[in-house]
Order: structure tokens, then C-alpha cells, then sequence
């Protein structure tokens, strides 16, 4: 696909990942449509529109993406990006917290691309690029849920790239690792009686410290343009350190499960 003349749908563009992308995009001459909860948050930049939506509400997405495809024409690239994650033992998280979640992270990109479909079928050539996570592959202990929601995701994705072969619709599963943002400090700590309170704060304090190691949203950033501009999108990218984004998958694809459960525990201290 060429660099510019391209229409972008992004959500989470207000912070993070999806803000340094929309950044890179729209400096690289493309049309930006990135959204937030609150108009705030959102940039002011050449290229850029913003749009307030709310991804756990499925009429704030249906009426403010249909007004930002009725100004764009159409979309060339849709990116799912939005998440938030909360953090606890699965045991004490309730089924609000979990809703919120999935509707967030499973629901709202799903019902993105349903609206977004019909008009990328009609013109034969457009690209879904879902930012799921590395934690689609190995579970993080303390985040099952998001975890979960990520691995659906990128099911969800696969199953697409199945159905939407014949056509000329492109699905990319973009998977970061740890990456340095206000992910980890915005992420909600689950507060309830555990008995186990000494292994999740031994997690907690493993991941703080890892997030404050780890590489800036910038790679993302170019990484999702690389994936924008290749003749032939690949269908899974990961991005991060060279061991989460490199050595990991393949530890992930040949090591026995019991093995590489032992040392995920090992890992975060637990």
C-alpha cells in the first residue's frame, strides 16, 4: 500500500502506543481517525481527527464510527488497539470487572470490524491490524482476564484471515511485549482478602520492574506502519525486547507446557 492518501480508524489514540502512532501516521501524511473517552485526551495534530467513543458502549461505537466514516469516505486500515488491564487473582475478580473487559478488548473490535467491513469488501483492499499482546500466547499470572481477552482476539483474528482469504482484506495480529507506558501505572490493582497476597505482590513488583526496562511505544509505532505499507501484510507480528519478541514465541512453540509453566512462575516470582 502506498504511504499516504490513506484513511486510518485507531482506537486508544490518546496515550501510549496508539498516541505514538497516530503521531507517526499522521506525520507520514496519512488521515487519522483516533479515538478516546474524552475528547481531552486526544492530540491536536495536522491529519489528525479525533473521535469520542466509548468502546464498552456498543451504540457510542456504532454512531460515532458510522459519523467518522460518513466524513472519511472509507477506511483503508482499521487498527484495534484500545486496552486496560486490572490486576488481581482471578478468584476475586467479579463479573462486572470481567464484562468490562471483554467488551472492551473482545466485543468493541469485533463490532469495529462488522461496521467497518462491508465498505473494505466493496473496495477489495484494506488492512485490519488487531494489537493484541504477547500475553495471548503466555498468560501473565494476575491478569488472567486480560490475557484472555487478548488470546480471543487474536483467535478472532485468525478465523478472519480464514474467511476473508478470497478477498483482498488483510488481517495482521500485532503482538507487543513489555512495552514503556503508562499501561503498567494506569492498570487497576483488584483489592480483596487473598491468601496468597505475598506471590501477587511478588508479581506486581516483577512486572513494575520489567515495564520500567522495557523498549518505548515508538517500535510499535513503526512496526504497525511497516505492516501499513507491506505489499503483503504477514499475519501475526511481534514486537519488543529481542527475548519476549524473539526467543519467546519459539520457547512458547517447543518447550513442554508443565516446563514452560515452571519457569513463567519462576520468572515472576511466584
Amino acid at each position: 500500500m502506498p504511504q499516504t492518501n490513506q484513511n486510518v480508524f485507531l482506537t486508544g489514540a490518546s496515550s501510549g502506543i496508539g498516541l505514538e502512532t497516530a503521531r507517526l501516521l499522521a506525520e507520514r501524511g496519512f488521515s487519522v481517525w483516533g479515538t478516546s473517552r474524552e475528547r481531552k485526551r486526544l492530540p491536536s495534530l495536522q491529519n489528525f481527527h479525533p473521535v469520542v467513543m466509548d468502546l464498552t458502549d456498543i451504540e457510542s461505537i456504532r454512531e460515532n464510527f458510522s459519523a467518522a466514516l460518513k466524513v472519511a469516505g472509507h477506511f483503508d486500515v482499521l487498527i484495534n488497539n484500545s486496552g486496560a488491564g486490572w490486576f488481581g487473582p482471578l478468584e476475586i475478580q467479579s463479573d462486572e470487572i470481567l464484562r468490562e473487559q471483554f467488551q472492551l478488548m473482545v466485543h468493541g473490535p469485533l463490532e469495529l470490524i462488522r461496521l467497518a467491513l462491508p465498505q473494505m469488501r466493496e473496495r477489495n483492499k484494506a488492512l485490519i491490524i488487531n494489537v493484541t499482546s504477547l500475553a495471548a500466547r503466555f498468560p501473565i499470572p494476575y491478569l488472567g482476564p486480560y490475557s484472555a481477552t487478548k488470546a480471543a482476539l487474536s483467535s478472532l483474528g485468525e478465523t478472519l484471515r480464514h474467511e476473508l482469504a478470497h478477498t483482498g482484506v488483510r488481517i495482521t495480529d500485532l503482538q507487543p511485549g513489555d512495552i514503556h507506558t503508562n499501561f503498567h501505572a494506569a492498570t487497576k490493582r483488584i483489592d480483596g482478602p487473598s491468601p496468597d497476597e505475598q506471590r501477587v505482590q511478588t508479581a506486581w513488583k516483577t512486572i513494575d520492574r520489567n515495564m520500567a526496562a522495557a523498549p518505548p511505544p515508538q517500535i510499535v509505532a513503526r512496526a504497525i506502519l511497516r505492516v501499513i505499507n507491506s505489499a503483503n501484510p504477514p499475519p501475526i507480528v511481534a514486537v519488543g525486547s529481542f527475548f519476549q519478541a524473539r526467543l519467546g514465541p519459539l520457547f512458547v512453540r517447543f518447550a513442554p507446557q508443565r516446563f514452560f509453566e515452571w519457569v513463567v512462575r519462576k520468572y515472576y516470582g511466584i
